[in-house]
Parts: structure tokens; C-alpha cells; sequence
């Protein structure tokens, strides 16, 4: 079925900036909604950002205007823009596709990449 792959994860210094891409293989059905959530060391997963067919985009209120969803179609692609990251931001981040497929509403899932924001 669709697969997701995370990369762009790594170490940044507070005020630096990471982009997270998520490849997706396989998925050429109609997309209902793209995610990125993340969780923070011992906290419950959170969402961070949203985007759904149209272009309409959500926000978690900790990261509004500091990130930017996105979707390239062309290359299936998905992407989580930071910008001025604070240590706050450091936790595992999860690329989450939400289509559409025989009528049906499927999730697939990217394997989570480590985001640390730290001097």
C-alpha cells in the first residue's frame, strides 16, 4: 500500500530552521489530508500542522507562523518548513497522508524523524 518516508531530521541550535520532507510511493489516489504531528519527550503525540485539498491550512498554536505545511505534487512530497525553532520543538515527528481509495478513508504513517533543538 502507500509508504512514507521521513527524512530532514537532526540537530539545530535554537533560532535555526529544518524542513522535513516526507516521500510517499504508491499513493495516487485522491489525498483528503496531510499531517505532521509530533511528540515531545514524555508528552502525548501532538498535531502540529495541516493541510487539506484546496490548500487550507491549520496550526497548532506553539508553532503559528514559525512553520509551513506544504505539498509538492508533482513529486509527491510532503514538507514541514521550521523556522526560529526553540527547544520546545525537540521530539519525533510524524508524517501522517490521510486518501481516499475505493471510497474509503485510509492513513498512511511515515516512520517518524528526530527533531533536537539545542545549543
Amino acid at each position: 500500500q502507500v509508504q512514507l518516508v521521513e527524512s530532514g531530521g537532526g540537530l539545530v541550535q535554537p533560532g535555526g530552521s529544518l524542513t522535513l520532507s516526507c516521500a510517499a510511493s504508491g499513493l495516487t489516489f485522491s489525498i483528503n489530508a496531510v499531517n505532521w504531528y509530533r511528540q515531545a519527550p514524555g508528552e502525548e503525540r501532538e498535531l502540529v500542522a495541516s493541510i487539506i485539498t484546496g490548500g487550507g491550512t491549520n496550526y497548532a498554536d506553539s508553532v503559528k507562523g514559525r512553520f509551513t505545511i506544504s505539498r509538492d505534487n508533482a513529486k509527491n512530497t510532503q514538507y514541514l518548513q521550521m523556522n526560529s525553532l526553540k527547544p520546545e520543538d525537540t521530539g519525533v515527528y510524524y508524517c501522517n497522508v490521510q486518501y481516499w481509495r475505493w471510497g474509503g478513508l485510509i492513513d498512511a504513517w511515515g516512520q517518524g524523524t528526530q527533531v533536537t533543538v539545542s545549543w
